[in-house]
């Protein structure tokens, strides 16, 4: 093949790749003069003509582009407009009153007050520990009988619990007849000290009786037959419920012996375990009522006495005792139950409902009213919380009108109007699928063999006349392309690879 026929050959390729681009590229601009962005240059789609801050992804907010554009799939991007109605500090939303209703949003006004809480927790009740008794012998010794041998048992003051041997007392018991009889002597001495030194004698020799507990009864017995009785009683110190027996019949006992612990349940405590922000609403004095699941419908009422001055390592909780009267027996240790304690507590400021505060972050914001259908976005301070409504510290007035239903809809609204009126830099993104536009830049067309040169503008379908140079044999084929226009477009720089054998 010729040179000439060579360069006929890279001349029609080259015309057949224009006319291809001119065709299909004029039929794209077509379809592009209808798409939003030409919509958009002829009406803008905000309102009164107006052109958009941005247009968004409808299925991702987050992204965002300067100009009209498609998502993956096929999707128009929404224009986001000022609105110049709403007013306000960035991100304020105006939505109109029907739309407003339709969604649920409600407002409620921010409230001056003094605000109390009632405290619930569980409690287990246990003893009154300064009405738990625990008997020790004196003296060493063997038991010998128990009267009161089951734990559970109820007794009364006095009630006479075991009897023992011990040694010492025997021999305390001598001493002290000892001194009786010599009293009884003396008493009629005619010399003061005698008789005083005779009284005193005795009277030691009594207190010491007394001192090791023997019982009343059986010091009279002694006085009564000056008789050394074997066997000491040992009797209940008070009223109450024996919890513990730490002996039996024929032990050995010393004076570390725990022989009976006995309780009174006549009045019990109640452990309350209270988290450390509920702390500051308790005090000593206020008045708390406990519900018990196995006594449906009665509740017992009682008093704070004391609240801990620690915390429990393992659960973070500090606890409080309450005094309940149980002279009914009704409560018992290690019962669980329901306590609600009635804080007299009350503290002073501006209320809001709980669930019209948004926590983003370390910060919290709101949703105020400031007119029919506009909405302000609040950044504010909060402070306590009770009763299902949150302290406003700063931020809010008393009065107000804050959303209180319906607010994540126009905090979603909100982001992007505040993103907008700041004129956020957009997110880089790919260009979009079936964008539309029809103006690339080619540059540096490349085909081995020949090289064009258009110049000027003028020809149909805009292809320019040109100069269309060979080059030599030895040569490399080249073809340059440059200042190309095709059909209102400018190409500049379309390179092609290409190669062709040259044929001898």
């Amino acid at each position: 093949m010729n040179k000439n026929n060579l360069l006929g050959i890279s001349a029609a390729v080259a015309i057949g790749l224009a006319g291809g681009y001119f065709i299909f590229g004029g039929q794209q601009g077509e379809k592009d003069d209808r798409s939003p962005k030409a919509s958009a240059r002829a009406d803008g789609p905000c309102a009164g003509g107006a052109q958009p801050l941005m247009w968004r992804n409808p299925m991702n907010p987050s992204v965002t582009s300067p100009a009209p554009a498609k998502d993956s799939m096929g999707m128009d991007y929404i224009p986001v407009c000022a609105d110049e109605g709403a007013g306000g500090p960035a991100g304020t939303v105006k939505i109109d009153p029907t739309v407003t209703q339709d969604i649920g949003v409600r407002v409620t006004k921010a409230v001056q007050k003094n605000l109390s809480r009632e405290v619930t927790t569980v409690g287990r009740v246990t003893f009154d520990e300064t009405r738990l008794t625990t008997l020790h012998p004196k003296v060493d010794g063997w038991v010998d009988k128990l009267f009161v041998d089951k734990t559970g048992e109820s007794v009364k003051e006095n009630t006479m619990l075991l009897s023992f041997y011990a040694p010492e007392l025997v021999a305390t018991q001598e001493e002290y007849l000892l001194a009786l009889a010599n009293w009884e002597q003396l008493k009629a001495s005619q010399y003061k000290d005698i008789r005083e030194g005779a009284k005193r004698l005795l009277d030691s020799s009594l207190d010491r009786l007394r001192f090791f507990d023997v019982p009343e009864h059986q010091i009279r017995a002694l006085q009564r037959t000056h008789k050394v009785l074997k066997n000491m009683h040992i009797h209940a110190p008070a009223a109450g419920i024996v919890t513990k027996i730490g002996v039996r019949d024929g032990a050995r006992v010393t004076p570390a012996t725990e022989l009976y612990q006995i309780a009174d349940l006549s009045r019990v405590w109640v452990l309350a375990d209270l988290y450390e922000y509920e702390i500051p609403w308790v005090k000593v004095g206020d008045s708390a009522s406990l519900s018990i699941a196995s006594m449906p419908g009665r509740t017992f009422t009682g008093k704070i006495t004391y609240i801990y001055p620690y915390l429990d390592p393992k659960t973070r909780t500090n606890k409080v005792r309450i005094e309940f009267d149980n002279r009914d027996g009704a409560l018992k240790p290690d019962m669980f139950g329901d306590v609600a304690i009635a804080s007299s507590t009350s503290k002073p400021g501006i209320y809001v409902p709980r669930e019209a505060v948004l926590i983003t972050g370390k910060q919290a914001h709101l949703f105020v009213q400031v007119g029919p259908g506009r909405f302000e976005p609040r950044t504010v301070k909060t402070g306590t919380s009770a009763e299902g409504q949150v302290e406003i510290l700063d931020g809010v007035k008393a009065g107000e009108l804050v959303v209180s239903s319906g607010q994540f809809l126009i905090d979603s609204e909100s982001s992007i109007r505040e993103a907008a009126a700041k004129m956020v830099e957009p997110k880089t993104m790919a260009s979009p699928q079936g964008s539309g536009s029809a103006g690339q830049d080619m540059e540096g067309m490349n085909m081995q063999g020949m090289s064009m040169d258009y110049h000027s503008a003028g020809e149909p379908n805009g292809m320019t006349k040109g100069h269309m140079k060979g080059e030599g044999q030895d040569a490399p084929n080249h073809m340059d392309m440059k200042g190309m226009q095709m059909n209102g477009e400018k190409m500049q720089g379309m390179s092609m690879e290409g190669g062709t054998d040259e044929h001898k």
